[in-house]
């Protein structure tokens, strides 16, 4: 059998995804709880996954079990702790596409801790390994006004007082001067084009319904950030705090105030 037959095969040998197995799994509070504890990218322990969804260790592992299992997450070793982190910016990408069309937790915040967390979300976080509310979907705005990155508008897109929708809205496209500026921010530009993974891409921001900035670009974009020490994690999982030197460093290079 050639190539070309052995391919063939494998393409019809492919089932349908389950897509009714995916919704059991989110189902459970807890379990989508600790998926998006998990969407900053970052590994966590069974413990802390626990606190996140609000059962006991045992339960947690449980829950964890069911989700690697699916591949939706992966356990981690390190000596004798575990940790476990999501399965690829793929899963990250399906649970912020989940929570724009998802309708809003339908609980009262009563505590300031609880406030002070939904705030901190929707100002800046973590979408896996990309930036995501209001401060990532300003630097996407900002990029596309700038000339650093293209948008082509599709004939379907949605009108403008309809949420952000996934593929029917806008492709974008890296532009020439988008390569020089984002090469002389220290992102080599000419290793992500030579990588598997699209240069650019979007996700509909949950918070925002607009369009934050995902891809290898975008994740470059965070990487760097970091080790500038313009981004630091905060105390919650996938908040992300915008420094001082991160405030003037996003006003100097992309020209975005970010407000307090």
């Amino acid at each position: 059998m050639d190539e070309a037959s052995e391919v063939t095969d494998r393409a019809t040998d492919r089932t349908e995804p389950e897509l009714a197995r995916a919704a059991r799994l989110l189902a459970s509070p807890s379990r989508a709880l600790m998926l998006k504890a998990l969407s900053d990218g970052r590994p966590l322990g069974v413990t802390v996954l626990a606190a996140e969804g609000g059962v006991s260790v045992p339960t947690a592992s449980v829950h964890l079990a069911h989700l690697a299992e699916a591949g939706l997450v992966r356990a981690e070793h390190s000596g004798r702790h575990r940790y476990f982190r999501l399965a690829g910016p793929d899963v990250a990408a399906a649970l912020e596409a989940l929570a724009v069309i998802a309708p809003p937790d339908p609980r009262p915040v009563t505590t300031l801790r609880a406030h002070s967390r939904n705030n901190a979300l929707r100002r800046s976080r973590t979408c896996y390994d990309h930036l995501a509310g209001s401060l990532g979907v300003g630097l996407m705005g900002a990029f596309v006004d700038q000339g650093l990155l293209r948008r082509e508008k599709s004939d379907s897109a949605a009108r403008p007082d309809q949420p952000a929708s996934y593929g029917r809205q806008a492709t974008y496209h890296l532009t020439a001067r988008g390569t020089e500026r984002f090469t002389g921010f220290g992102i080599d530009v000419d290793e992500l084009v030579r990588g598997r993974r699209p240069v650019v891409r979007y996700c509909v921001d949950w918070s925002e319904r607009r369009h934050h900035l995902a891809g290898a670009l975008g994740a470059g974009l965070a990487a760097r950030f970091f080790a500038l020490d313009w981004l630091r994690y905060g105390v919650s999982p996938r908040v992300v705090h915008l420094t001082d030197a991160g405030k003037d460093g996003v006003r100097d290079a992309f020209g975005i105030e970010v407000a307090d």
